[in-house]
């Protein structure tokens, strides 16, 4: 496993070589740097004996077919894009090591009694155009049509960029997969936490996802001369936002100390325009990002942080302007499927221990129509978003064992029609 985990290791340095700047790991949706790195997987796809295309939104697809009548599929993915200055293993990890098992399988002459499609996302970051999961709600047939008109930062419409590299915006719907042809979705990952790390733990089942809900706050006051507005007098933008800041950072606080279900809060971006050093600021907009796993206590937080921006604004004389920007509901991936991820990670003679992600994934648009799991694997001092993301070889060797365990384990249940006492819904 060593070799096949430092093979994917090579592949994961090819495609970070693959970057829209020289200084960092950068590729948004639709970039020329996108568009190469699917090319090189593509041609990997290929060499697999994979049948392979790219559909109308750009993801790339690898498919295995099986030669049992009627077989459902099973997906395994991830996405290829990044944020801006990423690390190297986020989304590309889940994406390599897919094709190394189904390279295993193949080479190994191995049948299924289901289709085994691999699926490398080209927009799960959202980092261009602003909005998450483009590829994955592509496959799953959840993407708003209203999205198609998102701009980019150049003005550029999120259909023009479809049509642009090739795509076809009036065909999305038809590439998703029905929910009678799913039989579930797998999703390797970097755990981006330091729960793993800290444990000295390589793998682990993660069995939810917390839900979120980010938006974008503008308070509105009074710009005015630094040196001649009295404290009193003044109707400070940015003292408000600092305020509510704090407001924050202690509620999440709070929150992690209490007993109930953990609820983190997080002010990510903070802009002042026409920002000087000799002006009041008048305008500031911020954003705020709330999660949890617990959908009531998610809504909760959201209530209470607003109201509290509410108070601040009155209480400073200031407008509020609170602009929801996206929400999304907690995942409970599938139970069974996690069952069986657990079974095959302690036959590998490691300890099962299960996490709630913190972080969206592309499991969730996919959640809707189809059992979904997880599969974390260690990262170093749970660092990611990051340049400094890094995997040892020895955790991904070992993740590559559970995950070919949990698809032959799944297998056993598909042939024996055991899905009384396995069941897995839908």
């Amino acid at each position: 496993m060593i070799h096949r985990a430092n093979h994917i290791i090579s592949r994961i340095n090819q495609l970070a070589a693959i970057s829209e700047d020289e200084k960092g790991i950068t590729r948004r949706y639709g970039t020329p740097a996108a568009l190469e790195a699917g090319r090189r997987l593509r041609q990997w796809m290929q060499n697999a004996g994979l049948h392979t295309r790219v559909d109308a939104i750009g993801n790339i697809r690898g498919r295995w077919p099986s030669a049992t009548p009627n077989a459902k599929t099973f997906v395994i993915a991830s996405h290829l894009d990044t944020v801006v200055n990423a690390g190297r293993w986020d989304g590309p990890l889940g994406v390599l090591a897919g094709l190394d098992i189904l390279e295993h399988f193949i080479r190994e002459n191995r049948t299924f009694p289901f289709h085994l499609e691999l699926i490398a996302f080209c927009d799960e970051e959202g980092a261009r155009f602003h909005t998450t999961y483009l590829g994955s709600k592509t496959l799953a047939g959840s993407l708003d049509p209203a999205t198609l008109q998102r701009r980019d930062d150049q003005g550029m419409t999120l259909a023009a960029a479809i049509t642009a590299i090739g795509g076809d915006p009036t065909r999305l719907a038809a590439e998703a997969l029905p929910p009678e042809q799913w039989l579930g979705y797998f999703e390797l990952h970097i755990e981006q936490g330091p729960i793993l790390w800290e444990k000295k733990i390589p793998v682990a089942p993660v069995t939810a996802i917390a839900g979120q809900v980010r938006a974008e706050l503008r308070f509105t006051g009074e710009a005015g001369h630094a040196g001649t507005v009295p404290p009193s007098m003044r109707h400070d933008a940015l003292c408000a936002a600092a305020e509510f800041i704090l407001t924050v950072e202690n509620f999440a606080r709070n929150s992690a100390a209490d007993a109930g279900p953990p609820v983190l809060a997080t002010v990510g971006k903070l802009s002042i325009p026409n920002a000087a050093s000799n002006v009041i600021p008048g305008e500031t907009t911020l954003s705020l990002d709330i999660r949890s796993a617990d959908e009531a206590s998610l809504e909760s937080a959201h209530k209470h942080l607003r109201a509290a921006a509410t108070t601040i604004a009155e209480h400073r004389s200031l407008t509020l302007h609170w602009n929801p920007i996206q929400s999304a509901a907690p995942v409970t991936c599938d139970p069974s499927l996690t069952t069986l991820l657990a079974t095959a990670i302690r036959a590998a003679g490691i300890e099962s221990l299960p996490l709630v992600s913190g972080a969206g994934h592309d499991a969730v648009p996919i959640s809707a129509l189809a059992p979904v799991s997880m599969l974390f694997v260690r990262c170093y001092k749970g660092i990611s978003h990051n340049p400094a993301e890094h995997v040892e070889a020895e955790d991904l060797a070992a993740a590559l064992a559970v995950a070919e365990k949990f698809i032959c384990n799944l297998e056993e249940i598909v042939n024996h029609g055991d899905l009384r006492t396995n069941p897995i819904r839908r």
